[in-house]
């Protein structure tokens, strides 16, 4: 992967949702969230494992009724990924979803009652090891800090935050993380920025409602983009009006324009124009869907002509440089004396790359058992 900048992360506080660690420097995680019906207990355990497919870390799970809560039971019982329940109002589905084994609970302890409601949700996370998500939305901010301010803005979204942050610190419990998400991109970063310089506890980010699969992947990229280049951030869901799936897909997308995290092949394509000689985009978009369950990370070029194709062909793992009828076709860097018929392209990258990944695969192994030893 190509060289960057160097990004300072933020120093924060090391939690665990279930065995993935969240904060303190480890990998910045993508999650997702589940849009079956909770009590659909099939629906929803397939959605889980198909996320997992596509590189999810951690799954969110609305829980809004005590029939939700009593499907988390089942649904945990059958997936291995990490689950956050989310939970609005009602603490006595906390307390149940934390009996059957969830793995974080995003609640706002500031909405859910009186001290004593509060305490025994805390307590409950404390003996179960279970930490709590704070999360802060520009949509849903409380009436008199909506009074104060006339409409949300940064430092309204901030002392929403430190109100619920201020209740666990009282009841001495520092396992959570936080989120400020808003709609509005400039209004989500700074509310991160003034977070981030507050608290040592992780952060959630997201822009939330952040439209179709389009605009959403767009504003996500920027807002995100702004704080994890600044160094904000420990975890992150792209939230779409899309599958699912796309939200991860996007989510690693974005870390891996950033040379955060890389996972899956990174394809280099040209815009593509009247110079290329054969389908550029046709090759790109078939590939992606063929190759979608390679997780090894590498870069592959397809450029449709010779004017840029060499160029990044050297500084990738696979690269295609188009020609009239016949293609080259480079492995690192070095061009190979095999061509590409263009007709048959995808067919005959498809076999090399999967057979480059599988040597990578072994490479990776063999390093990762000789650290063990």
């Amino acid at each position: 992967m190509h060289n960057s900048a160097h990004i300072n992360r933020r120093k924060s506080k090391l939690i665990y949702v279930g065995k993935v660690p969240v904060g303190n420097g480890t990998p910045i995680t993508v999650q997702s969230m589940t849009n079956t019906h909770t009590t659909d207990i099939a629906k929803t355990v397939k959605q889980i494992k198909a996320l997992e497919r596509v590189g999810v870390d951690i799954v969110r799970v609305s829980v809004p009724t005590m029939a939700a809560a009593e499907a988390i039971k089942f649904i945990k019982q059958q997936v291995t990924i990490p689950l956050v329940a989310d939970i609005h109002f009602d603490y006595r589905i906390a307390l149940k979803v934390a009996e059957y084994g969830v793995d974080c609970l995003r609640i706002n302890p500031g909405n859910i009652g009186n001290e004593g409601r509060i305490r025994s949700v805390v307590d409950c996370a404390r003996d179960k090891n279970i930490p709590i998500r704070i999360g802060v939305n520009s949509g849903s901010l409380e009436r008199d800090l909506q009074a104060k301010y006339g409409e949300p803005t940064p430092e309204a979204l901030l002392e929403s935050a430190m109100r619920h942050v201020n209740i666990l610190d009282k009841l001495n419990f520092d396992t959570f993380k936080v989120s400020v998400k808003a709609s509005d991109v400039f209004l989500a970063v700074q509310a991160y920025r003034l977070l981030a310089s507050r608290i040592d506890q992780p952060l959630h980010l997201g822009i939330t409602e952040a439209g179709s699969a389009r605009s959403g992947t767009v504003k996500s990229a920027i807002g995100l983009g702004l704080l994890l280049s600044e160094g904000i951030g420990d975890t992150l869901r792209v939230s779409l009006a899309a599958d699912p799936l796309e939200e991860v897909r996007v989510g690693f997308d974005i870390l891996k324009s950033l040379h955060i995290r890389a996972r899956g092949i990174n394809f280099i394509a040209c815009p593509t124009c009247s110079r290329q000689e054969f389908d550029v985009i046709g090759t790109v978009n078939a590939l992606e869907q063929r190759l979608e369950n390679i997780v090894t990370p590498m870069d592959v070029s397809i450029i449709g002509c010779v004017v840029n194709g060499p160029g990044e062909a050297l500084a990738s793992t696979i690269g295609v440089t188009g020609s009239h009828k016949k293609s080259g076709f480079y492995e690192d860097g070095v061009r190979q004396r095999e061509r590409f018929d263009n007709a048959l392209m995808i067919d005959q990258l498809e076999t090399r790359i999967r057979a480059k990944a599988a040597i990578l695969e072994e490479k990776n192994r063999i390093a990762v058992n000789l650290i063990k030893k």
